[in-house]
């Protein structure tokens, strides 16, 4: 005779059996799943891994020329600062002569002018002196104020 238990042993059966199938499918599923995952990532690997090297030489070649051209740029700061250094040493040798010869001019021109208006030669050259004198030290002072 069929009982009750007998028909909760066969319920139970049939579910187990139907869970195993059930999780069986889904381990199916998954493997499945990660076959494509895993040929996704080989397939990335292939095609990825040489653009990647690729991408490396070109770094490395362009890190090349960049020390290149630093190397560059330093050379013409250098020549920068040397024509720069000759440009101050000129201007240096031929500031003090511009200043005496400006000097002697606003000396003669004062001491004229004042050799026509009093016409006394001592006080035209005393005059021309303190003229040029005077020119010197402002010429001196506008070079101090330019170039700091």
């Amino acid at each position: 005779m069929f009982s009750f238990g007998d028909l909760a042993d066969l319920a139970l059966a049939v579910f187990l059996v139907a869970v195993g199938l059930g999780a069986g499918w889904a381990f199916l599923r998954l493997a499945v799943t990660f076959d494509r995952l895993s040929s996704l990532v080989r397939g990335a690997e292939r095609e990825l891994l040489p653009v990647i090297n690729k991408v490396g030489g070109s770094v490395d070649r362009v890190n090349t020329q960049l020390d290149k051209l630093d190397q560059a740029t330093d050379s013409a700061v250098d020549a920068v600062e040397a024509v720069d250094q000759a440009v101050r040493t000129v201007s240096f040798a031929v500031k003090r002569p511009v200043q005496k010869l400006a000097g002697l001019s606003s000396g003669v021109s004062h001491g004229w002018a004042s050799l026509r208006a009093r016409r006394s030669w001592r006080e035209a050259v005393d005059e021309g002196k303190a003229a040029a004198a005077r020119r010197e030290r402002d010429l001196e002072e506008e070079l101090r104020a330019t170039h700091g």
